[in-house]
């Protein structure tokens, strides 16, 4: 009941900051992403002074941006391919599910999210085994031992239950002792571990953050797309979450992964030219920084309504206030 008790209060705050007035992100470019013949950009992330991205339908290349000119160049960047991961955690029947349609999507991995430390190590989120791997600067690559305690903690609040909805971002600090997680939909949340004497454990025994009760929509023929978490990053000493299906991005506490502001880019995504035919969201990358953001999309081998068929990512002004600022 205490539980319940919460993710009520969570979904009441939730509804209190979206009836809020979100202000408008200012687009200012857009730039198709060519060399990446596999597509579906699903991540950013910054490293050693590189804009890294990587595609959910590629298990052993990163691809380096070149950002010089409007349209930008993916140059790969090799990594040691792992085998699947011995993760005893995931029930059997979604493994199977990931096994199974991996070949056929292409990815065995589903790799759906980038982060990197002040070391220049890289962090992978796999969707397909709920699992992350660590890849050395030259190309080295294992997958973490995660606390046992995650994913028992995590399916006892809901989330993790679903195939093909399970992580979807990941942040890491600098030092590359802690790390957050972003859980997707139905339910979405937040998850965290940290390092202690080279074990990853669950702060405190707790390793769920933030989890949202949905609210069941009624009166409908059809349900609408639920509330998601698309990509994550750490900036600040805060949580910045990309919200696919709301097509706003947020500013987030660490203590509790609860609402500070948020900034949406509708306006921009819901242009006829730049309108997908699929009724859910498709920004899939989050980059920010002090003057800007990156939002990548992962348009699945869709055409857009002006024909463009690559991987695009925009460019957005920060606020006026900036992102750590109030109006």
């Amino acid at each position: 009941m205490l539980w319940q008790g919460l993710g009520l209060l969570l979904l009441l705050a939730s509804v209190r900051v979206s009836a809020e007035p979100i202000p408008e992100l200012v687009f200012l470019s857009e730039h198709p992403v060519e060399q990446m013949p596999a597509g579906n950009l699903s991540g950013l992330a910054r490293c050693d002074g590189h804009l890294l991205t990587l595609s959910d339908r590629e298990d052993g290349n990163l691809h380096r941006l070149d950002t010089q000119n409007p349209i930008w160049r993916a140059q790969v960047e090799p990594f040691q391919t792992p085998e699947i991961p011995e993760n005893h955690q995931l029930p059997w029947g979604m493994r199977a599910q990931s096994m199974l349609s991996g070949p056929v999507r292409g990815g065995q991995m589903d790799f759906e999210g980038i982060a990197c430390d002040a070391l220049g190590n890289r962090y992978l989120v796999s969707e397909a085994y709920a699992s992350v791997l660590k890849i050395t600067p030259d190309g080295q690559s294992h997958w973490l031992e995660l606390p046992e305690a995650l994913m028992p903690q995590a399916r006892s609040r809901g989330l993790l239950r679903k195939h093909n909805a399970l992580y979807e971002g990941i942040a890491v600090d600098p030092q590359g002792q802690r790390i957050w997680l972003a859980a997707e939909r139905e339910q979405r949340g937040l998850l965290h571990i940290e390092l202690k004497q080279e074990h990853w454990e669950c702060p405190e025994g707790h390793c769920v953050l933030l989890f949202e009760a949905q609210a069941m929509p009624s009166g409908t023929a059809e349900a609408s797309p639920a509330p998601d978490f698309s990509d994550l990053q750490l900036y600040q000493n805060k949580l910045f979450t990309l919200e696919r299906q709301a097509r706003q991005l947020c500013r987030r506490n660490l203590e509790e992964g609860t609402v500070e502001r948020c900034w949406s880019f509708a306006t921009t995504a819901q242009k006829e030219n730049y309108r997908y035919p699929t009724p859910y969201g498709i920004a899939e990358a989050l980059w920010l920084e002090e003057d800007t953001v990156l939002i990548g999309l992962d348009n699945n081998d869709h055409l857009r309504a002006d024909g463009e068929a690559r991987p695009i990512v925009w460019r957005f002004a920060a606020p006026a206030e900036g992102w750590m600022g109030t109006p």
